[in-house]
This record gives C-alpha cells, sequence and structure tokens, in this order.
C-alpha cells in the first residue's frame, strides 16, 4: 500500500510482536516510519519480530524495541524525550485461553495501559493520533445482525470473557474522555476475526485449532454442532485498513469496524481447512461442549470503512487459508 503519511514519522507500536503487531511493525517501516516497539511476550512472540531484531543495530532500520509492560507509565519505559507522531495500542491478549489464562493483566492493558498512554501524549505531545485496537467482542453476543458501530452490544458484564469484552470497552471510553474533554486525537478500530501467517498455532481460536489439527492428521475440534458463525479478515487486509484509519483526516473520535464480512458456520470452516489440507480423507470431527458465553453470530457492518477509509478486504478466506496453511507449513 503505497501511502507516505509514516515517512520519517515516529510511532509507537505496543504489542509489536504480536500476531498484527508484528505485521503493522513490518508495514509501517515499509512506509519509512521510525518504529517503537514494546511489547513483555505475555501472548507476543519473539519470533514474530526476529528478522527486526536481527536488522536493529543498524541505524537504518527504523526499528528499535523495548522489552516492558505497558500498563507502566511511559516515561519508566521509552527513552527520555520521546515524541511519538502516532500511538498504535495493540498490546493486549485477544483469544479466549490467552486473556482467560491471564486476565488482569488483560482488562489491565487494555484499561490502565491505554490510560496512562494517552496521559503521556497529553503531557509530552497532544498533537499526536492514538490509535485503540478495541474488537468485536464489544458487540458480545449480538442481538443485531451484522453489527454497525452504532449498536451498543449485549454483552456479559461479568462473564469468563469479560476480561477481554468490557476491558476493550473501557478502554474506547476512556479514548472518548481524552478526545472530548482533553481535544486528543483518539481514534478506534474494532477487528473482528483475522488471521494469517504468525498466528499463533496455540492460540486456540478457530482457525489456527483446525490448521493445527488437520496438519496432524487428527479430528477436528467443534464446539457444539458448529452452526455458529464467524467473519475471517486476512492479516494483510485488516493492516491496510487499520494503517488507513490512523491516518486518514477528519476521523478523530471515531470508531471504526475492520473485519471481512464473508460470513462462514465454525463447520463450514472445519470443512473448507479440511478440503484443502486433507482433501482424499474423510472430515473426522470431535464434538466437544460450546464455550460460556460464546457468540452465536459475528458479522460486521462495514459501510462506515467503505465511506470513510475506502477500505474493503480483497483476500478471499480460501486464498488467506492457502497462505496460512502454507506458513503453518514452515514452522512444523
Amino acid at each position: 500500500m503505497a501511502n507516505d503519511s509514516f515517512q520519517d514519522k515516529t510511532v509507537l507500536v505496543t504489542g509489536a510482536a504480536g500476531f498484527v503487531g508484528s505485521h503493522l511493525v513490518d508495514a509501517l517501516l515499509a512506509q519509512g516510519a521510525k518504529v517503537i516497539g514494546v511489547d513483555n511476550f505475555i501472548t507476543g512472540r519473539r519470533k514474530n519480530i526476529e528478522h527486526l531484531l536481527a536488522g536493529q543495530s543498524d541505524s537504518g532500520s527504523g526499528f528499535s524495541f523495548i522489552e516492558a509492560d505497558v500498563v507502566n507509565p511511559p516515561q519508566e519505559y521509552l527513552p527520555a524525550g520521546t515524541q511519538p507522531d502516532f500511538v498504535l495500542h495493540f498490546a493486549s491478549p485477544a483469544s479466549p485461553p490467552g486473556y482467560q489464562a491471564k486476565p488482569i493483566e488483560t482488562y489491565l492493558v487494555n484499561s490502565l495501559a491505554t490510560h496512562n498512554l494517552l496521559q503521556y501524549l497529553l503531557e509530552t505531545h497532544p498533537e499526536a493520533t492514538f490509535l485503540f485496537a478495541s474488537t468485536s467482542e464489544v458487540y458480545g453476543d449480538p442481538q443485531v445482525h451484522p453489527q454497525p458501530e452504532e449498536y451498543w452490544g449485549h454483552v456479559n458484564p461479568n462473564g469468563v470473557r469479560s476480561c477481554y469484552d468490557e476491558s476493550k470497552r473501557l478502554g474506547e471510553t476512556i479514548c472518548g474522555v481524552h478526545h472530548r474533554d482533553f481535544g486528543l486525537d483518539t481514534r478506534i478500530v474494532r477487528i473482528f476475526n483475522t488471521y494469517g501467517p504468525r498466528i499463533n498455532p496455540e492460540d486456540g481460536r478457530v482457525i489456527p485449532q483446525f490448521i493445527k489439527e488437520s496438519l496432524a492428521q487428527q479430528p477436528l475440534s467443534l464446539h457444539g454442532d458448529g452452526t455458529q458463525t464467524r467473519s475471517y479478515c486476512y492479516v494483510s487486509d485488516l493492516v491496510e485498513g487499520i494503517l488507513k484509519m490512523a491516518t486518514t483526516e477528519g476521523l478523530a473520535g471515531e470508531t471504526i469496524n475492520l473485519g471481512n464480512p464473508d460470513e462462514h458456520s465454525i463447520k463450514e470452516t472445519a470443512e473448507i481447512i479440511h478440503q484443502l489440507i486433507n482433501p482424499d480423507q474423510e472430515l473426522r470431527l470431535n464434538v466437544i461442549p460450546l464455550p460460556k458465553d460464546d457468540p452465536t453470530r459475528r458479522k460486521p457492518n462495514n459501510s462506515k470503512a467503505q465511506r470513510l477509509l475506502n477500505w474493503t478486504p480483497t483476500v478471499t478466506f480460501e486464498e488467506g487459508l492457502r497462505r496460512t496453511i502454507e506458513h503453518f507449513k514452515t514452522q512444523e
């Protein structure tokens, strides 16, 4: 994606070693940005940024990495005088197994870390743009389908997923306060299911789980009857939308869905992945109970992204799966 909006700009990316964060860093560097990546490796993986760490000593690489917990005030981990032009806050566990294993870290990174980063900008560089990675999970088990940004959601405030769902909702609140009351340029993207190379095979979400099991010739773990649906966006499409959201003029205070509206049932997802990996074998399923508070349907209304960002996903589901499967094969 040709874009000079980041040329020579300083961009702070939290969660830089994560699945989406590491792809963001690559795209930013390709556009001439100076990127400061921060991660504490709770769920991020060093292997996602090994290619960047190897060149970090090169003064022309444009990348520097700090291993730190962004829940702490930025003054404690950023070099003195750091004034980022953009902050892309992507630090958070994102899969149910990941955030349920680290519930306190999850709700703090989405709430307190968001507050601390915005307060830092308020004190040091209030002209900066702050983009918060929210999630389709703020819609909960939706009663409106597909989900538009105006929908307030149907969320269990004290359930097994609430450490993530509700902390993302609180993060959105914190962004809104800093925009309305303090004049900061805060922007929110609600990210729907995303997949692609570098997603952790142990992530626990449906696509990496099905690919891992198919490659191992194992039955695919199907939650419930598989009629629940998801809409899957390939990571390069998502990154393009994120960068457009960060740089398009006039979007301070806006919230925009980013996802692919191509909706599939979980059982259909299993069938497609099985056909791509083991087309000559019969599909075997291991039916397991549906997780508590699992959304029954999930599909973004993308009209706002189309109108304001001129953004529409272009990678088809099967093409994205092929690329992801090939990457999984290289990791074996």
